[in-house]
């Protein structure tokens, strides 16, 4: 055991970047870190469906590697190693390294990428940074799948390709609809090769949590997942389509654990190197899936760091949201934005400060929240989503269905957690280091936590304190993010641990849109609203203490009022959340006229429609409500 951990001081970590089948016309290079083997061999298969293969021994090299220089045109083959393990088993496993791969991720594929692309890929439009970010997490099956989505590429990357589609009504769906919604991300749930769903079987269903192989795109959402030919081809469509729509595309990414670990590639390779262990030689589960990656060992970590620069580079990925982020050690987080950053100095970086269980990587060395301060990395703000709604599953209330004594935890979020003084301060140097959000894929809904934690509320209830959440969450410092589908109160039945579920309870209703229609422009109106108001997203946090107010307000009430620099915003601007069963009146802290641009109703830049749409001196604001006002 110990000499396994010793590798990384025993000269034989390698720092090259061609690991893996690097494909030429006239020869494809092959190379393997495995510095504890005798025996590594390479097997080509002409097809995927081909159950036997031609065999070619490797040659161990310097620093563990073992390699082949096969010449010849193998385009599209497919491969595997064949590793004679410590009991003289010779065991065929992927490539790692593979950056193409056949149904279920059985056999890596050789990859031609300049063969592959879509028409204009090369040279299509990117969107342009924006100051204002707003993340819409959505998993690619649930978005399409259901037949009210008029989407003819059900539960496929091209479903985010076509354009026009209709809902009932008339309701936008699809691609349509996130424009509308006027979102500048989107965060897919994981799109990389794993290992839950068998990709010959339309009908299954999972999250995707559980990586297999994590340079090859997932094949059940591709339309021929037996030629990974097509699943790079479509994925890269979708990108192209979601880019010159102008949304950027970022991705869920999993280096946490693996899915298998016993018949993993990883520990086949070089046993009990990439995975931690007890001082008991047992492996550890920090993930809660069974096994925890090493990261802070250099082949791990260099793994890991070539994984997401293959992705920046090849697929053009604007943004990567880790996984269970504080089990990766903060030399490697560090190491991640200073590459990526090379590449793309507007990409986005953000994750879980959390583990999911006790793991050897000592608590120092974690990623969580702290460790990314002074850093371009974002972590999920759960402190303020459990103000804002309680606890995740259970009846356990926040601010806005029912609870008591908040206002402070919901005012530091307001400020975008920073050291703001009067006794609220949370855990980010800068607004922009906290993603406040109030749900994600994990967990019940918005919506069906609100109708568990407040089961006698009426119809009417639910949805002003599902809107109430996300006024909150789009009127606060820092980078707001929403699950997709809770702009029009989604609902998965109150399962609350749906990765397995299907489709019956992970769909995207879109029907809902049509029933919730108010709800889903008042939030697409707040979107409008933040993106015009510079003074909504500031980026350093001495302009939130100076030009960022709290009033004074009765219980179950926050309000504030934004005093803009910014050419173009509102002068004065005061925003008020009533978590209140009751109406309440708050003074306004300038003298004279003030108009409503937001109440229960709706957000209108011109002035509300509904509702009195002038006050002086104070404004009343009715019960579990949401109210914005500029002073004229």
């Amino acid at each position: 055991m110990d000499t396994i951990l010793d590798l990384d001081n025993m000269g034989l970590v390698y720092y090259g970047d061609d690991l893996g089948a690097n494909y030429k016309k006239e020869y494809t290079l092959f190379k393997v870190w495995a510095p504890t083997r005798e025996e590594v061999r390479l097997v080509i298969y002409d097809r995927y469906s081909f159950s036997q293969g031609k065999i070619y021994p490797m040659i161990k090299k310097e620093k563990g590697i073992w390699e082949l220089k096969l010449k010849g045109d193998f385009k599209n083959r497919y491969y595997n190693y064949i590793v004679k393990t410590d009991d003289g088993l010779h065991v065929e496993i992927q490539d790692p390294y593979a950056k193409g791969a056949g149904i279920n991720g059985a056999k890596g594929m050789i990859v031609d990428f300049n063969d592959i692309n879509p028409h204009g890929w090369e040279h299509h439009s990117i969107p342009n940074p924006v100051e204002t970010i707003i993340i819409y997490e959505i998993h690619v099956r649930d978005f399409s799948i259901n037949i009210n989505a008029g989407i003819r590429n059900r539960g496929k990357y091209l479903a985010f390709t076509e354009g026009n589609t209709k809902g009932i009504n008339g309701i936008t769906t699809g691609i349509d609809h996130l424009k509308e919604l006027g979102i500048t991300h989107v965060h897919l749930q994981p799109v990389f090769d794993f290992g839950s769903v068998d990709e010959t079987k339309d009908m299954e269903y999972n999250w995707g949590y559980d990586p297999h192989l994590y340079n090859v795109i997932e094949g059940s959402y591709s339309t021929n997942p037996y030629d990974g030919k097509v699943r790079i081809r479509e994925f890269k469509e979708m990108i192209k389509s979601l880019h010159e729509n102008g949304i950027g595309v970022i991705m869920d990414v999993v280096y946490n654990h693996t899915y298998k670990l016993k018949s993993s590639p990883f520990d086949i390779l070089v046993p009990k190197y990439y995975y931690r262990t007890w001082e008991n030689g047992e492996y550890s589960n920090g993930s809660g899936c069974g096994n925890e990656t090493a990261s802070e060992r250099k082949m791990m970590r260099k793994f890991i760091i070539d994984s997401v620069k293959f992705w920046a580079r090849e697929y053009k990925i604007d943004g990567f949201r880790f996984d269970l982020m504080a089990l990766h050690d903060i030399v490697t987080m560090e190491e991640v934005e200073r590459e990526l950053k090379e590449i793309n100095k507007n990409i986005l970086i953000y994750g879980e400060p959390w583990t999911s269980g006790p793991s050897p990587l000592p608590i120092e060395d974690q990623f969580k929240k702290g460790s990314q301060r002074s850093k371009e990395i974002s972590l999920f703000n759960d402190d303020f989503r459990n103000a804002i709604k309680g606890d995740n599953d259970g009846v356990g209330k926040g601010f806005v269905n029912g609870g008591w004594g908040l206002e402070d935890p919901i005012k530091t979020g307001i400020a975008g957690s920073i050291d703001y003084g009067w006794g609220l301060q949370g855990f980010a140097e800068r607004p922009r280091e906290t993603i406040n959000y109030v749900s994600s894929h994990d967990n019940l809904t918005l919506y069906d936590k609100i109708k568990k934690s407040n089961p006698e509320a009426t119809k009417e209830q639910v949805i002003k304190m599902n809107r109430l959440a996300l006024a909150i969450i789009f009127t606060s410092q820092g980078i707001p993010f929403i699950n997709g589908g809770t702009e029009f109160l989604r609902t998965k039945k109150g399962c609350h641990n749906s990765y397995n579920a299907g489709d019956e309870i992970n769909n995207i209703d879109w029907d809902r849109k049509n029933r919730y229609i108010d709800t889903f422009r008042y939030i697409k109106s707040l979107i409008e609203l933040r993106k015009s108001q510079k003074a909504m997203v500031f980026d350093e946090p001495q302009d939130v203490r100076d030009y960022l107010h709290f009033l004074e307000s009765p219980e179950n009430t926050v309000g504030f009022v934004l005093n803009s620099p910014y050419e173009g915003d509102y002068k004065h601007m005061v925003i008020i959340h009533n978590a209140s069963v009751e109406n309440k009146r708050i003074n306004l802290p300038i003298e004279g006229k003030w108009k409503v641009i937001a109440n229960e109703y709706e957000v209108n830049q011109n002035g509300v429609s509904k509702g009195q749409q002038i006050f002086n001196g104070e404004v009343d604001v009715p019960f579990l409500s949401s109210y914005i006002l500029y002073k004229i």
